[in-house]
């Protein structure tokens, strides 16, 4: 009798212990099927020419927010060919870089909202709001192509779906925005100190941080010097209508990026852009010698210019224009 009842109660724990070990395997089934695979960052982190974006991501905890949230996100991803250029030539190097600076960097390439950049308007720099401050955006035509831009990068790759939004890839890092005033961004560039000092002499410096927008190409220190400017207390004694020239010939009355010279010039391969002070640069473009047929950028040449001027720095975006750096001033005189 007691070796049945000791059978029977076996055969009941049995029964039992099946049944935990059946609802738990049901329950991970579960956990497995509500897992979402295709989220932003995993998107992300599944393509190996992102990987340094995708330490971005990490180095900043936002992986967590487009691993967690509903979106829609968007999210403009620098390539790994990108960030090498930029000075991140690995994940690694993105991992162990300043985390305030590569937060800024993922932040300003995080919009809120699904953005397919190809349905904007034909509309020449228009604003958008990503969450680390603005962006602008052109949808070109260029011969047979539609060219998207933001910033004066090149939208490389577009639109690629994920579950809580879009990914569009770009071919450079975007400079964080950092300054709503563009005398502001000029004052933090420590080559030009002596352009900003003529700015200021000048009494132009009000002028920039007005409603603009404005481009500036300032001449580095270096530049400067060369043109015999050797000191801040030589520029501040300098008259004030020659440093109005100087600094007039130096300023464009729209918002120009580096980019926006290469698509927008013809067949001739240069192009002529009007200054604040109502004379003309020639902006030439330069052959990007990995593409045949291709431009990767601009040299300048003032009217008394007699060789090429060079961008040491360019496309600082401020809140009323963008700010690019030069190796030599714009002359027009000889």
């Amino acid at each position: 009798m007691a070796q049945q009842f000791h059978r029977y109660y076996s055969s009941i724990f049995s029964l039992l212990l099946m049944g935990l070990v059946l609802s738990s395997c049901k329950k991970d089934e579960n956990k497995l099927s509500d897992y979402d695979s295709n989220k932003i960052n995993l998107v992300i982190a599944d393509n190996f020419n992102l990987s340094a974006f995708s330490a971005a991501l990490k180095r900043s905890g936002l992986d967590k927010t487009l691993q967690e949230g509903a979106g829609p996100y968007t999210t403009l991803v620098p390539s790994d060919a990108a960030f090498s250029v930029a000075g991140y030539n690995s994940p690694v190097s993105v991992l162990t870089a300043n985390p305030t600076t590569i937060s800024r960097i993922a932040q300003y390439h995080t919009l809120d909202g699904r953005y397919e950049l190809n349905k904007l308007p034909y509309l020449f720099n228009q604003e958008l709001r990503s969450r680390g401050g603005k962006l602008y955006a052109t949808h070109w035509i260029k011969g047979t192509d539609t060219v998207l831009t933001l910033n004066g990068s090149r939208v490389i790759s577009q639109n690629i779906p994920a579950s809580n939004g879009l990914i569009q890839v770009l071919n450079r890092v975007l400079s964080p925005y950092l300054h709503d005033l563009l005398g502001d961004a000029v004052s933090a560039e420590s080559s030009i100190t002596l352009f900003t000092q003529a700015l200021k002499s000048s009494g132009l410096l009000e002028t920039i941080n007005g409603a603009g927008p404005y481009t500036i190409f300032a001449p580095n220190n270096q530049a400067m010097q060369d043109l015999g400017y050797a000191s801040v207390e030589q520029v501040s004694s300098t008259d004030l209508e020659v440093l109005k020239r100087l600094v007039n010939y130096h300023i464009v009355k729209d918002r120009r990026f580096i980019y926006d010279y290469i698509l927008s010039t013809g067949s001739s391969n240069s192009s002529r852009q009007a200054m604040l002070d109502g004379n003309s640069v020639t902006m030439t473009l330069t052959p990007d010698p990995n593409t045949p047929g291709s431009f990767n950028g601009i040299t300048l040449s003032g009217i008394g210019n007699t060789s090429p001027v060079k961008l040491v720095k360019q496309d600082i975006l401020a809140g009323n224009g963008v700010l690019h750096i030069i190796d030599g001033a714009l002359r027009i005189t000889q």
